[in-house]
């Protein structure tokens, strides 16, 4: 049977789950803002992305240090490691995004973009892989 401690140090705190949720709006914004250079060639869209990738990699980037300090007070070690590598590939492959929209709007076209979409696709699966919920067996 697991007692509330256990359930505690299982479930993801508010600070965690606050910083989850701010990735993915960000970095999903500059995926779409991508898409809407791509559509219409105005360089303003790719100044919105350059934006969103920053604001996305320092809530990724907090959420990352949260994460680490998680796995150093003893979270049970399977879904945190998990959740911890995906957060180490966002904030990575997002501050390469970043490199990538620091470069003139035509030449950050299509990498930008590809890019864009394969950290928003891990943002979600991070805040997905930290909201889920263990359900530990109950032992008689």
């Amino acid at each position: 049977m697991s007692t509330p401690i256990d359930r505690a140090r299982q479930s993801l705190s508010s600070l965690d789950a606050f910083l989850l949720a701010a990735t993915v709006p960000a970095f999903l914004g500059a995926a779409l803002s991508d898409y809407a250079y791509v559509s219409s060639y105005q360089v303003q869209w790719i100044n919105f992305s350059s934006w969103l990738i920053v604001g996305g990699l320092v809530f990724g980037g907090a959420a990352l240090v949260s994460a680490l300090v998680d796995l150093r007070l003893g979270r049970p070690v399977g879904r945190w490691m998990v959740h911890f590598v995906l957060l180490l590939a966002i904030f990575v492959l997002g501050f390469v995004n970043a490199f990538i929209h620091a470069r003139d709007a035509w030449a950050s076209m299509p990498t930008g973009l590809i890019l864009s979409l394969v950290v928003a696709v891990l943002a979600c699966a991070a805040t997905a892989v930290g909201f889920s919920t263990l359900r530990p067996r109950d032992r008689l």
